[in-house]
């Protein structure tokens, strides 16, 4: 069980996480339209666009490789929370016609700086991985 503080520093470290990945993204030519969209049923931490594409961005964050890469703790049960969100969002801006992707950006907190890796297409609409 963790206390109130290391639970503290973990947000914290989830939001610093998401503003790298933002950052990151912005720089690779993606659109951040939205963050942190949530419902009941699951939250999409990121949603951008890539030319035609609305891509809905999983960030995962470590502080290193030793137990696997952040991507690896993208279950399907928290893909189809992502999937959940991110159809409320499609719904309430443009509908399901439009073309999307379901992305995983990892970022891996290391001594000489934070390490970035972006998995396009790393789980489907049923939360069913295509990556690992």
């Amino acid at each position: 069980m963790t206390d109130g503080a290391e639970q503290g520093d973990r947000r914290a470290r989830g939001r610093e996480a998401e503003a790298i990945a933002a950052e990151f993204l912005v720089r690779e030519g993606f659109v951040v339209l939205d963050r942190n969209h949530g419902t009941p049923r699951g939250e999409v931490d990121l949603v951008c666009r890539e030319g035609a594409v609305v891509c809905f961005v999983e960030v995962r964050s470590r502080s290193s490789d030793a137990q696997g890469g952040p991507e690896e703790t993208v279950g399907r049960g928290k893909a189809r929370r992502v999937v959940a969100a991110a159809t409320d969002w499609a719904l309430r801006n443009g509908g399901l016609e439009q073309e999307m992707r379901f992305d995983v950006v990892a970022v891996t907190f290391e001594e000489a700086g934070p390490r970035v890796e972006l998995y396009r297409g790393a789980f489907d609409g049923e939360g069913r991985p295509g990556l690992w």
